[in-house]
């Protein structure tokens, strides 16, 4: 019988809550096998997007195992131990991936993602020169605008972060790489534009934010814009402008930033009390 997908994920849901339940691995592999094709592909999915990347990873080891032959375990495994931030075995697991026979361009775009998270940027520039120029994907493009940064090849780097931005409907993060990769040459004002554009295309990217505060600190400018913010937030982000004002000699208004900070944080701000308390004992 067929299982609808709310079964599926809460069979999911259990397993990646682990200490609930009684289940061994073995007895959730059971429950699995009642698990028609097409639903299935749907767990794989569930277990790459919302599961625990741990919990992930052995699922699909397991299934790897007991089925080498399917391509969608070996992607589903090499993308579960990225997930888990293990860059070295999630290039060898993207190794096997684009090995095999039913690889897909889009896999070799992924394995050059991963090549890139393990330091690896001459092989993952030769694996995406390798694709055909008519993948045009966002992920390419942005991997390919990455490259040419590592290379301090900017007018390659601005013509690759432009496609991809053009490429996605969500381009919050890959504003937020161009703009760093502004911020990295000195281009502050641009980069505060970019960064204020990845903010609009998503008020919750924080990296974003604490990122535009480098971008106006590093000309001066101290004061907060006018962006959506919690107090937490707010507090970190005067914290990160105290450290710009300082870094650029305007110790006094580092420490005004840094006591500001302090008191809007709800909590006790670690960072903030021991950066001050260091610049008032210098």
């Amino acid at each position: 019988m067929r299982h609808p997908l709310s079964v599926i994920l809460c069979v999911a849901g259990a397993l990646a809550l682990s200490g609930c339940g009684d289940q061994d691995a073995a007895e959730v592999d059971r429950a699995f096998q009642d698990v028609n094709a097409i639903d299935g592909t749907k767990l794989n999915d569930v277990m790459m997007t919302m599961a625990d990347p741990e919990e992930a990873v052995n699922y699909f080891r397991r299934s790897s195992a007991k089925e080498p032959e399917r391509i969608d375990f070996r992607r589903g495994l090499a993308a579960s131990l990225t997930r888990a931030k293990r860059p070295t075995e999630a290039v060898a697991a993207w190794a096997q991936v684009v090995a095999h026979e039913e690889a897909t361009n889009d896999d070799r775009v992924d394995f050059a993602d991963a090549l890139i998270r393990n330091g690896e940027w001459d092989r993952a520039k030769a694996t995406l020169d390798a694709i055909p120029p008519t993948h045009e994907t966002h992920q390419r493009y942005k991997l390919e605008a990455m490259i040419a940064d590592s290379r301090k090849d900017w007018a390659k780097a601005d013509s690759f972060y432009e496609i991809a931005v053009g490429l996605t409907t969500n381009p919050a993060g890959t504003l937020n790489n161009w703009g760093f990769s502004k911020l990295s040459r000195g281009d502050y004002a641009e980069a505060e534009r970019l960064f204020s554009d990845a903010i609009r295309a998503d008020r919750n990217l924080f990296t974003a934010k604490n990122n535009l505060m480098l971008a106006r600190g590093a000309q001066g400018n101290y004061a907060l814009p006018v962006i959506p913010m919690s107090q937490i937030e707010r507090a970190e982000l005067l914290h990160t402008l105290g450290l710009s004002a300082v870094k650029r000699g305007d110790v006094e208004i580092g420490k005004g930033l840094m006591r500001e900070a302090l008191e809007t944080h709800p909590q006790h701000f670690d960072a903030a009390k021991r950066n001050l308390d260091a610049l008032e004992a210098s």
